[in-house]
């Protein structure tokens, strides 16, 4: 018995040693990918910024491994990954760790656990009112070890620790769906981080590099209620692909958000949802996604 048997090779492209050759496919002429102790610079005139540090026979070299920013004199290099780094106002997608008194614990990526205390939540009917005792008593109800939610970062303190809520309608449980982990210094800052893409998908970006891709249905629920309904096969698909090409963009290190991510759906139409887990055809994907960005700009 026969079976077609899917052969691609690999670009003959040559690989090239300059970095200027590397950030040509890495991003844009402006920028240049250094890993430790690479020299960004010996003119004495720029100034040292995070990621970098002085010597004086060498000049300016890079402490990590990331891309030169330039502002100025201010040069920089802002890290391929990173952990999150919190700040008031972010929206990030997290996953509760723990029940305890008055607050959950939830992995939100970063150095320490934020909390999200019972009093900063909206409970069932989004109602705003005093939590009693008996509430808390509920918590287990609301939220358990191992859920997700979406939520704002309310406050950061000076020891790190994070607070969050869930007080606006948009935020809260979610349930089912698919879930990307990325880089934080992948995801793009926007005016807003919720999305109903064309193909049926909602998208959740989190600046804490967590992505949730759910359908349209699942984001008009309740903010606390488990939605089961059955998903049909086309909007599964949606959210497959979606996935995958969001998992090959990372991997090239191309800036996540909506028009990035719309732009390599469309090219990954195609190939296979199959395929698309192929690294030959991720790199190809971002490579084309990088190019129509390019034209665009």
């Amino acid at each position: 018995m026969s079976a077609d048997i899917d052969v691609r090779l690999f670009s003959s492209r040559s690989r090239s040693k300059s970095l200027a050759d590397e950030s040509e496919f890495m991003g844009t002429r402006a920028k240049i990918v250094v890993s430790p102790g690479t020299t960004i610079t010996t003119d004495g005139g720029f100034m040292r910024g995070h990621g970098t540090y002085l010597e004086d026979e060498n000049g300016l070299l890079s402490a990590v491994a990331g891309v030169v920013e330039k502002v100025n004199k201010l040069i920089t290099v802002r890290p391929l990954k990173t952990r999150y780094n919190p700040e008031v106002g972010d929206v990030v997608v997290g996953r509760i760790v723990q029940v305890c008194q008055k607050l959950w614990k939830v992995d939100v990526g970063g150095r320490l656990y934020a909390a999200l205390h019972l009093h900063s939540v909206n409970l069932p009917g989004g109602e705003l009112r005093r939590k009693s005792i008996e509430d808390e008593l509920l918590m287990s109800q609301y939220l358990i070890d191992g859920d997700l939610v979406s939520a704002e970062v309310q406050n950061v303190g000076v020891d790190g620790a994070v607070s969050l809520h869930t007080r606006n309608l948009k935020y809260g449980k979610l349930g089912q769906g698919s879930l990307v982990q990325v880089s934080p210094s992948l995801v793009k800052r926007c005016k807003t981080h919720f999305h109903n893409l064309p193909n049926g998908v909602h998208l959740v970006i989190g600046l804490n590099g967590f992505l949730w891709i759910t359908h349209e249905g699942e984001a008009e629920s309740s903010h606390f209620a488990q939605n089961l309904e059955r998903v049909d096969y086309h909007t599964r698909e949606s959210i497959c692909r979606t996935r995958n090409v969001i998992i090959s963009l990372s991997r090239y290190n191309i800036m996540l958000y909506d028009t990035t991510i719309l732009y390599a759906y469309e090219i990954s139409t195609d190939y296979s949802i199959a395929q698309l887990l192929k690294p030959e055809i991720q790199m190809e994907v971002a490579h084309l996604t990088r190019q129509k960005l390019q034209l665009e700009g």
